[in-house]
């Protein structure tokens, strides 16, 4: 058998439009195929879950967050904010923008993120996490949130 011959791609592109890449699963049984978005939801959940984690996303995906939250219709912030995710057949690799609570030991929460994301991809998903990057781009302090001025009416 070659060298080429041996070697599996990591991934299969999909050319349809409006699909999601996959990844496969493989048994006796039958296939069975996990979309990136899966991952990143799953991923992005279990991110949330840890005490400590104010909010995720980098600067720019975070103001366009809170101006897509305060459109109508629209219900919440994107649970794949600040999450971004490389699934091949058995494996994922995950990069997570996080902004943290002030006073949290930022390596503690780190080790907690992805001790909870590797857990509940791999249960969930059955990929192998590869690795979880994670970026701390900013510090919420408790001053950070004083409340808008109530703008007076303008009629009465």
């Amino acid at each position: 058998m070659s060298a080429e011959a041996s070697e599996k791609p990591v991934r299969a592109r999909s050319t349809e439009p409006n699909t999601y890449e996959t990844a496969e699963l493989s048994s006796e049984q039958g296939r069975t195929a996990v979309a990136d978005t899966v991952v990143a939801k799953v991923a992005g959940i279990a991110t949330r879950e840890i005490p400590g984690v104010y909010a995720m996303g980098a600067g720019a995906s975070r103001a366009f967050g809170v101006v897509r939250d305060r459109l109508p219709g629209v219900t919440g912030s994107s649970v794949t904010q600040g999450v971004t995710v490389e699934v091949g057949e058995r494996q994922a690799a995950i990069d997570l923008d996080l902004v943290v609570e002030y006073g949290v030991s930022i390596p503690d929460l780190a080790e907690g993120v992805r001790r909870n994301v590797i857990g509940a991809v791999e249960r969930m998903c059955g990929l192998e996490v590869t690795e979880v990057n994670i970026s701390v781009g900013d510090v919420h302090l408790p001053t950070d949130e004083t409340p808008d001025d109530p703008a007076e009416p303008r009629v009465q």
